[in-house]
Parts: structure tokens; C-alpha cells; sequence
């Protein structure tokens, strides 16, 4: 197999990081596993909180789904943008009136959009949802459920 530039490097920094924490492990006592575990499960970067906090799965709200998932492609007022792809506005929009439309183009993607919500919980996806829904112009009170997401699986 063919290893472009690119992957070496990061193959490099990854074994890097490895070698650093085991290093680091070793020299305050702890077994090699311990620096490989440590290396699997610190996320100290998920500064929000939506997904990790000190090695445990948290359950966020939707607005912090949001901006963490969302917003980098629809923006963070949810007007959506033009430029190398074409990402639709969610805000004031007539196409989330139906509550399954939304929940299924998060769980299996349309187009462009990649089925992000292959990576949520179902409490996540109708989290995120409803907040879209609810919110940036949106008035739709109909709340998507946990079930409603789990059928559309």
C-alpha cells in the first residue's frame, strides 16, 4: 500500500504521542498500559463538554450539538454559506416543519452533508434537532423523540 506524504506525518505524530506518554507513564511509575489508556480516553480539548469530560460520555443539549457539529458548515447563526460547496440555511427555514425531514438527514446525511448523527446517541440526535427547530427563526413545537429517532434508524 501506498502511503501518500500526509499519512506518514500523521502516522508519525501518532506514534510520537505514543511514545512521549508511555515515556511519560514510565517515568512516574505507572505500567506502559496505563499511558496507552491514558493516550485512548483524555479528551481535555472537548472544552464545551458535548462528548468527553474527564474520560466519561456526557449527554449535551442542543445548542452545544450545535455549535460543536453544525455550526463550522451551517454557521453559527444558521444562515448556511456559499463557497467551495453549498451549505443551506437552517434559520427561518419552511423544510423543518416536518420533524422527520430534519431527523433524517442528520442520521443518514443528504447530498453533501455527511449522516453526523452515526456518531450521537439517539437523545443527541432529537437534543440537536429540536434546537434547530426551535430556535434562529424556527417556532416548531412538535418535539422529536428518542423513539421517533430510534425508528428512523
Amino acid at each position: 500500500m501506498k502511503m501518500t506524504p500526509f499519512l506518514l506525518t500523521a502516522a508519525a505524530l501518532v506514534t510520537i504521542g505514543a511514545v512521549t506518554a508511555q515515556a511519560v507513564a514510565q517515568s512516574q511509575g505507572e505500567p506502559a498500559s496505563a499511558a496507552a489508556n491514558a493516550l485512548r480516553t483524555t479528551h481535555e480539548g472537548d472544552a464545551d463538554g458535548a462528548f468527553v469530560t474527564a474520560g466519561k460520555f456526557m449527554e449535551p443539549d442542543g445548542a452545544k450539538l450545535y455549535n460543536r457539529v453544525c455550526a463550522g458548515c451551517h454557521m453559527p447563526d444558521a444562515k448556511g454559506a456559499q463557497g467551495a460547496g453549498r451549505y443551506p440555511a437552517l434559520a427561518s427555514n419552511p423544510n423543518l416543519a416536518a420533524s422527520g425531514y430534519p431527523t433524517m438527514i442528520v442520521l443518514k446525511g443528504l447530498n453533501g452533508m455527511p449522516p453526523v448523527g452515526q456518531m450521537m446517541t439517539d437523545q443527541q440526535v432529537a437534543d440537536v434537532v429540536n434546537y434547530v427547530r426551535t430556535h434562529y427563526g424556527n417556532k416548531y413545537k412538535d418535539a422529536v423523540k428518542v423513539a421517533d429517532v430510534k425508528a428512523l434508524r
